[in-house]
């Protein structure tokens, strides 16, 4: 596939969207989980519209809501923003309570669409990648980062293996499961 100038244009405003934004508790450009995700989406087998999807599935809930979901709407059309709203937990200000939020969106994966479960199985498998990496270095620390802390966290990530597996057992969802088998086993030795 040959990716449109609305790729190129999608890019651009997701770096202008994300433009003062940094991953949890990094210095790390917030562009960069999006290139990443977008990747992983693209090698596996994504269209141009779940292409554009995954480089822009944070902005609803990260950068501006509804008047975001509608400027997604107008330059990119109705596809992206369903699969952008399938991957958002809540565009909701302030956000409601964390577990609330992540068993809500655990719920309604199974009986999402395809697209919706490829952009969000790319995005929860470079997070937990993320995590992992980031653990090897930080230790225990890493958890300060996050909500739900340490058990929560790993909780929220081993329901996501099942949810997505409702649906479909593909190699991206057995790369998901041994990255967050494999942070859930250092975790457990370092206790």
């Amino acid at each position: 596939m040959v990716l449109s100038d609305r790729f190129t244009a999608a890019l651009t405003f997701a770096t202008q969207l994300h433009a003062q934004q940094t991953r949890k508790g990094t210095p790390i450009p917030y562009i960069a989980h999006l290139l990443a995700v977008t990747s992983l989406a693209l090698e596996h087998g994504a269209t141009e519209d779940e292409a554009i999807a995954a480089l822009l599935h944070d902005a609803v809930e990260d950068q501006g809501g509804a008047a975001t979901r509608e400027a997604i709407r107008q330059h990119f059309g109705e596809t992206v923003v369903a699969i952008v709203d399938g991957c958002t937990d809540t565009d909701r200000t302030p956000k409601p309570p964390w577990q609330e939020r992540k068993q809500a969106y655990l719920d309604h994966l199974p009986t999402a669409s395809a697209s919706v479960r490829l952009v969000s199985a790319c995005d929860k498998l470079h997070n937990a990648r993320s995590i992992l990496s980031d653990y090897r270095v930080l230790g225990e620390a890493v958890w300060e980062r996050f909500k739900g802390g340490k058990a929560g966290t790993l909780w929220y990530y081993r329901s996501l293996v099942q949810a997505f597996r409702q649906n479909d057992s593909i190699p991206l969802i057995d790369e998901l499961d041994r990255v967050v088998s494999e942070l859930a086993a250092i975790v457990q030795t370092d206790v």
